[in-house]
């Protein structure tokens, strides 16, 4: 998947109100009245893979220096897992993009 499919994805299991850009500032998050108000990016910023790994109900464990994972615990996507290797030593890039992946397997399986 493409990082657009993948935030797309996840965006939709948080049960956000999104529009997708061409640009690379991420999602941008829309407001009850239909505007602008935010953008949002888990896969460059940690509150908002922290907040999306919250409201999927994820555990994320670390292994070390080279290995992420992220693992939804409730029904029906108790069986979601998805692990990361680690490249270029960045274990935070690695837990935001397996959070985010993860939430995007959520996000594939939602009617």
């Amino acid at each position: 998947m493409t990082d657009r499919e993948l935030l797309e994805l996840a965006a939709k299991a948080a049960g956000l109100n999104f529009k997708m850009v061409d640009d690379h500032m991420g999602v941008h998050l829309i407001d009850s009245g239909g505007q602008f108000f935010r953008y949002w990016h888990p896969l460059y910023d940690d509150g908002d893979a922290l907040r999306l790994a919250v409201k999927c109900c994820f555990y994320v464990f670390t292994n070390g220096e080279n290995h992420v994972s992220a693992t939804c615990v409730i029904p029906p996507y108790e069986n979601v897992s998805v692990s990361q290797y680690v490249e270029n030593g960045d274990r935070y890039a690695a837990t935001r993009r397996a959070i985010v992946h993860a939430a995007a397997e959520i996000g594939k399986a939602m009617p």
